[in-house]
């Protein structure tokens, strides 16, 4: 989804945000960082951008007003790239907005890297970035050195590790009317209460509603309905049940493209459940205010993600699990009365 091996660093300031509710202040730098050598923008790079490759979901900028005007870092944003000139500007204006939302008392101060980027490249397009990042959490390293004919040992406490991003967002230059492309870091620390403050205060995102997330949803929405749902409706035991999940993941895999009726008729079958399913299909969008398609492009990224959630596996006590890929007619459920305990007997025709 991003791709950085075009990409170069073209200014930095660094801040330091402390937690308003906990007496902490900002501090504020006067100007952009002087980087004086080739390693420490390469480790930067390396730093703010490699937690991003694995980034799918792309989200826009919003406010619930509907008024992107009234979003601080759309406002921001389009400001410096408008005009780069006002980069160091917008970046204290970024750390003063981030201090505003910093209330809760876990939250964490850290200092804050404001970055611009050159040819970042997202969905296969290069454009110029801002970026933004946290750094919460400190670590000591430990340092060894030749020393009078041998070794010593010294530490640094309080060091930043550059595999661990705690906190970015990239916001492109593309799409603003939209509210820009952004993808975002967020390594939740401090408990859920003070992990919303980044996406939801600091940022207000709404997610892009593109081939990817509506194949998230409408995987999630299917799973849902068919272990919370259907046992209202339905008398289903849990193999049907895999069986069902088994073959939306297989209708996924196989399909380029969704179809509801379509996917209806080969994975449900049954119309009294295919109707169900689409009414609860209704209730979600209506109770998250969110439109799943009819028809959409399915994304194999997010199949391979929802995958990963779509367990075909049959517990038993603690004692077995079955893990079922393919027909659940060669598995079968029973009663063993002199032991008083369920079972079940698999068909196979060889061992792997």
């Amino acid at each position: 989804m991003v791709t950085f091996f075009e990409a170069s660093l073209d200014t930095i300031s660094v801040h330091h945000v402390g937690n308003q509710s906990q007496g902490e202040m900002y501090a504020l730098s006067g100007q952009p960082l002087e980087l004086k050598d080739d390693i420490i923008p390469n480790l930067l790079m390396q730093y703010f951008l490699k937690p991003f490759e694995k980034a799918n979901e792309v989200y826009h900028l919003m406010h619930s007003s509907d008024d992107l005007a009234l979003n601080e870092l759309h406002n921001f944003a389009t400001k410096v790239f408008e005009d780069k000139e006002k980069f160091q500007e917008m970046s204290e204006q970024i750390a003063k907005h981030l201090y505003k939302v910093s209330t809760h008392p876990n939250i964490k101060g850290g200092e804050l890297y404001v970055v611009y980027f050159n040819k970042v490249q997202i969905e296969g397009n290069p454009l110029d970035a801002i970026g933004i990042f946290k750094s919460e959490n400190k670590e000591t390293y430990l340092k060894v050195y030749p020393d009078q004919g041998g070794f010593a040992v010294d530490y640094e406490q309080d060091a930043i590790n550059i595999n661990k991003l705690d906190k970015g967002v990239l916001i492109f230059n593309i799409e603003k009317e939209n509210g820009y492309k952004v993808v975002v870091v967020d390594k939740v620390s401090g408990g859920q209460d003070a992990a919303v403050y980044w996406k939801d205060e600091f940022l207000q995102l709404k997610i892009r509603n593109d081939s990817f997330n509506q194949t998230i949803n409408t995987l999630g929405v299917y799973k849902n309905f068919v272990t919370q749902k259907l046992d209202d409706e339905f008398e289903m035991s849990k193999t049907d049940k895999i069986d069902l999940l088994n073959r939306s993941m297989k209708y996924f895999k196989e399909k380029e493209t969704f179809d509801l009726d379509e996917f209806s008729e080969e994975v449900i079958s049954n119309p009294e459940a295919i109707t169900s399913f689409k009414n609860f299909k209704s209730q979600y969008e209506e109770e998250f205010d969110t439109t799943i398609a009819d028809n959409f492009e399915i994304s194999g990224n997010a199949v391979k993600k929802q995958a990963r959630v779509y367990k075909s596996v049959l517990k038993l006590d603690k004692n077995f699990h079955i893990y079922i890929h393919g027909d659940n007619k060669l598995i079968e459920k029973g009663f063993d009365d002199d032991k008083s305990m369920n079972y079940y007997k698999v068909y196979f025709k060889e061992e792997a």
